[in-house]
């Protein structure tokens, strides 16, 4: 090999490399700040029921139609609250897996880091 063969290849290399996670962290960091602050609602029994969550999942509110209040079928008014949540969850899941997807497309000039993320 020719007398300092990798001088100045690779650090010019590790530094980009630093460069391209540090602004892939900060992307992450904006992504998961706006899904946080996003809400996702869902309703179940045509409208009956609706459940809104936020990105971290946490359930926000549950809205009940009072016409759909009947005393003798309270397993409907739960089955429908258990569809309307779990919609909600859904829908917050399918968001935060579209972004993590555009970040990791972004993993490229990184070389994918192997499947790390």
């Amino acid at each position: 090999m020719a007398k300092g063969g990798f001088r100045g290849g690779f650090p010019g290399n590790q530094a980009n490399m630093m460069k391209q996670a540090q602004k892939m962290q900060q992307d992450f960091l904006k992504m998961q700040e706006e899904l946080e602050s996003k809400e996702f609602e869902f309703t179940a029994g045509g409208g009956a029921v609706k459940a809104t969550m936020v990105g971290t999942r946490k359930l926000q509110s549950v809205t009940i139609d009072p016409e759909v209040l009947d005393p003798d079928d309270v397993d409907m008014l739960q089955d429908m609250i258990v569809a309307a949540v779990n919609g909600a969850m859904q829908l917050a899941d399918e968001e935060t897996n579209k972004a993590m997807a555009k970040l990791q497309g972004g993993l490229g000039g990184l070389g994918g880091l192997g499947g790390l993320f």
